[in-house]
C-alpha cells in the first residue's frame, strides 16, 4: 500500500506533505524530484509548496507527474524502506550505497582526470571539476569510515538493547546526536560539491566536441548525484531519526 499512497492524498494535503515522506511513500517520486533540482535529502524536511516556492516552480508542474507515477505504481514497486530494522537498513545501506561510492568514485576521478588533461584548454571548467571529484572522493571516504566503525554500530547497539527491554542510563543522548550531526552537516558539504559540480556541467549536459570519456564522465556524475540523493535521505529522513526515537523508548530518563 504505501507505494499507491499519493494518489489518495489532495492537493493541499501533498503540498504540506514533507519531500521526505513523498519519497518515502513512493521511491518514483524521487525521479521528479531530480528533474526540478529539489532536495528531498539534506533538506528533505521542506514541504513541497516551501521548495518549490524557494526554486521558483509552480507546483501546478509537478503535480501531474507526481499523481503519473503514483496511479502507474503497484504495490510491489515501492521498497518499505521504512519497515526494515535499524540492523536491516544499515545492511541496505552499506552493501548499496556504500559499496556504490567506493567503487564509483576512484573511476569517476580517473575520468575527470583524463579528460580535464585533454579538453581543459578549450573548457577549463573541468579543471574545477577534476578539483570538486577529488574533494568529494576523499570527504565521502572519510565519512563512510565513522559511519561504519562509529555511528552505525551504536545504532545496533541502541536496537538490541531495545529489542531486549533493558535500559541503559550510562548512555546520555550525546552518544547518538553527536556524530548524527557531524554525518548530516558532512551531508550537507558532499550535497553542495555535487551541487557546484552540476552546475558547472551544465546539468550534466557535455559539450559538442566532447569525446566518449567526456560524455561517461558526465553521465557517471549524474548517476553518483542520483545516488548520493537516495543514500543521504535513507540516513537523514529514516535511519538518524529513528534511532532517535529507539534511544528514547531504551532510556527516557537519560533524555531529561
Amino acid at each position: 500500500v504505501i507505494s499507491i499512497q499519493l494518489k489518495y492524498f489532495t492537493m493541499n494535503e501533498l503540498m504540506n506533505k514533507s519531500l521526505a515522506q513523498i519519497v518515502t511513500g513512493n521511491h518514483r517520486s524521487a525521479a521528479v524530484f531530480e528533474k526540478y533540482h529539489l532536495d528531498f535529502c539534506c533538506k528533505g524536511k521542506r514541504s513541497l509548496k516551501q521548495a518549490c516556492d524557494e526554486q521558483n516552480i509552480a507546483i501546478e508542474e509537478l503535480l501531474p507527474e507526481l499523481e503519473k507515477i503514483a496511479s502507474g505504481a503497484s504495490i510491489t514497486t515501492g521498497y518499505p524502506f521504512d519497515k526494515l530494522t535499524q540492523a536491516q537498513l544499515i545492511d541496505h545501506i552499506v552493501s548499496t550505497h556504500h559499496a556504490y561510492v567506493k567503487n564509483e568514485l576512484p573511476q569517476l576521478l580517473t575520468y575527470a582526470e583524463k579528460v580535464a588533461s585533454k579538453h581543459g584548454e578549450n573548457h577549463p571548467e573541468l579543471f574545477k571539476i577534476f578539483e570538486l571529484v577529488a574533494a568529494v572522493k576523499e570527504e565521502m571516504e572519510l565519512h563512510m569510515k565513522k559511519e561504519e566503525q562509529v555511528l552505525f554500530p551504536r545504532i545496533q547497539e541502541i536496537e538490541t538493547i531495545t529489542a531486549q527491554q533493558k535500559e541503559n542510563p550510562q548512555l546520555n543522548i550525546s552518544y547518538l546526536q553527536a556524530p548524527i550531526s557531524i554525518m548530516e552537516q558532512e551531508h550537507d558539504h558532499a550535497g553542495a560539491l555535487t551541487a557546484e559540480i552540476r552546475q558547472l556541467t551544465n546539468n550534466y549536459i557535455p559539450p559538442q566536441d566532447a569525446c566518449t570519456t567526456y560524455k561517461l564522465l558526465f553521465a557517471s556524475l549524474q548517476a553518483f548525484e542520483t545516488d548520493l540523493h537516495q543514500h543521504v535521505h535513507l540516513e537523514n529522513n529514516l535511519l538518524f531519526p529513528n534511532a532517535i526515537k529507539l534511544f528514547g523508548k531504551m532510556n527516557k530518563p537519560s533524555l531529561n
